[in-house]
């Protein structure tokens, strides 16, 4: 059977298109997909010699690039390499993250249980905005930090980057700062627990409303057993839901108010990948999308992450990262420390 050649005046544009893009984001894409292997790489290292990923790629990979970039600055050729991947390959990754919350989920929870769980987000969004900016924070690493410890850590920060304009040093600082308090909360997490007598119903709604990621939720869970594992995972995904709404909320927020200014478009209100994520949700609730393609999603998701994160470590000097250390970790410890407090108030309001 013979192949059927598509006409030259079509192909042609496709063609000068894709050299085009490979010359001005090639280099730069490439760098960053070598530093995303070698944060991989790490991690393998990591569960091969300690027998668990204490840092995951997505942190690694932000390091990592942050060293690279502190040691060696790049030139002209690999900046829309590393702006494409820091932006664009990251909104990509928010659309598929949709994938991954269904609406069903909420079923197996109480309505007083999944207002319960909304409204301390909200609360522990705008205690930890709080904390932030009396401790001396910027509006933006303030909003960084308080979205990553009530929604779900590394990539509510990383989702919530674009909307507010944070540069790649406020993001590098506060995700690499969050994930270091994300381990000692897993590690943590269980002594409290114990010590004040929870029960495995109990101690799953705690680790679902303070966790950061799914992964660190099973792990934090698992000591409780069963029902503390299953219990943790249903709150968390309705925490990840909450990020759609954050979102859309502070691109309001954040809208060009200069005197003069033009209104903005539905584009700035409403950005596109905020569009995707929440379509994404709706699709998944309907069964739409095939049980085949819901972990190749998840897993392109969590590599695109990883990859925009890199670009991000790659524009960023870590030594003025470590200029703002002192108060990013102060602002973490106590917006942690009044989540904590809040979900435990909240798990004895419901009578869980």
């Amino acid at each position: 059977m013979k192949s059927v050649a598509l006409p030259a005046p079509l192909v042609a544009p496709h063609l000068a298109t894709l050299k085009a893009f490979g010359r001005s984001r090639g280099p730069g894409l490439m760098l960053c997909l070598l530093v995303t292997l070698a944060a991989i790489g790490l991690t393998s290292i990591e569960r091969d010699v300690i027998g668990h990923v204490w840092l995951e790629p997505l942190v690694l990979a932000i390091l990592l690039g942050a060293a690279v970039r502190t040691a060696w600055t790049p030139d002209v050729r690999f900046k829309a390499g590393i702006d494409f991947s820091a932006k664009m390959l990251l909104e990509i990754a928010v659309v598929l993250l949709g994938a991954s919350v269904s609406a069903a989920t909420l079923s197996s929870l109480g309505v007083s249980v999944v207002v319960g769980i909304l409204l301390l987000v909200v609360f522990g969004i705008v205690v930890g905005f709080g904390v932030g900016r009396a401790l001396g924070l910027n509006p933006r690493m303030a909003l960084l930090v308080a979205c990553g410890n009530a929604i779900c850590g590394n990539s509510a920060i990383a989702a919530v980057a674009p909307v507010i304009d944070a540069d790649g040093e406020e993001v590098a600082a506060s995700i690499a700062f969050t994930a270091v308090f994300g381990v000692i909360v897993v590690l943590a997490l269980p002594l409290l627990g114990g010590l004040i007598h929870l029960n495995g119903l109990q101690y799953g709604a705690l680790a679902g409303l303070t966790v950061y990621a799914v992964p660190q939720v099973l792990a934090a869970a698992s000591p409780f057993g069963a029902l503390a594992t299953q219990t943790g995972t249903v709150v968390k995904l309705v925490r990840v839901l909450m990020l759609g709404p954050v979102i859309l909320a502070l691109s309001l927020i954040f809208r060009d108010r200069a005197p003069g200014a033009p209104r903005p478009g539905l584009t700035r209100l409403l950005p596109w990948f905020i569009v995707g994520f929440l379509v994404m949700i709706a699709l998944r609730s309907l069964d739409l999308i095939p049980q085949g393609l819901l972990s190749p999603m998840a897993a392109a998701s969590g590599l695109l992450t990883v990859v925009a994160m890199a670009a991000l470590g790659l524009q960023t000097d870590i030594r003025a990262v470590a200029r703002a250390g002192g108060r990013v970790v102060a602002a973490v410890v106590l917006s942690l420390s009044a989540l904590v407090l809040l979900a435990l108030a909240l798990i004895r309001l419901l009578g869980l």
